[in-house]
């Protein structure tokens, strides 16, 4: 399991981004107009970012799991993988922003058993986003969440026969 304790932003020894950029396509960044699903239009897929020395601080400061934690294979590297894994610092849940032209790369093999994997180590679910549509693994099942909405929230609640489910809640 990802030790949270252990979360540094800084790329873990012997990483780099090198050819990938698929953080560039997944992710909405309003300070460049660059919306989820579509590449940024300073990408430049496969090479980097055509504005990297005056890049958003939003960019500068974002690295992926597989960048910091080291245990992570070569398999898990967003542009093998087709998906960006990072952990929200205050539930400590993980997401992954999947590349829409690989929607289904989160159920494959070694990716999806691991997802299960972490959501019964750490009772916490993995949000698996495609575009603005969500998904939440757990243990044992899969929850469409749809799109979450600016005033909502997820959440995990206790289901029947003890089993975890996520729904989404209004923002207090």
């Amino acid at each position: 399991m990802i030790d949270p304790a252990s979360m540094v932003n800084r790329p873990a020894p012997g990483r780099d981004c090198g050819s990938c950029t698929l953080c560039c396509k997944v992710y909405d960044v309003p300070a460049v107009e660059s919306r989820a699903g579509v590449w940024c239009r300073h990408c430049q897929p496969g090479r980097g970012c055509g504005i990297h020395a005056t890049r958003p601080d939003h960019c500068r400061a974002f690295f992926c799991l597989w960048m910091t934690q080291d245990f992570l294979g070569p398999e898990w590297k967003p542009d093998k993988a087709r998906f960006v894994l990072t952990m929200d610092p205050t539930t400590r849940w993980l997401f992954a922003q999947v590349d829409p032209g690989a929607a289904q790369a989160w159920r494959k093999e070694p990716y999806y058993s691991q997802f299960k994997r972490w959501a019964a180590a750490g009772s916490r679910p993995v949000i698996v986003f495609v575009n603005q549509i969500a998904t939440a693994v757990t243990a044992t099942e899969d929850t469409p969440l749809g799109q979450i909405a600016s005033d909502e929230r997820l959440a995990l609640r206790d289901g029947a026969g003890g089993r975890q489910i996520v729904v989404k809640v209004k923002a207090a």
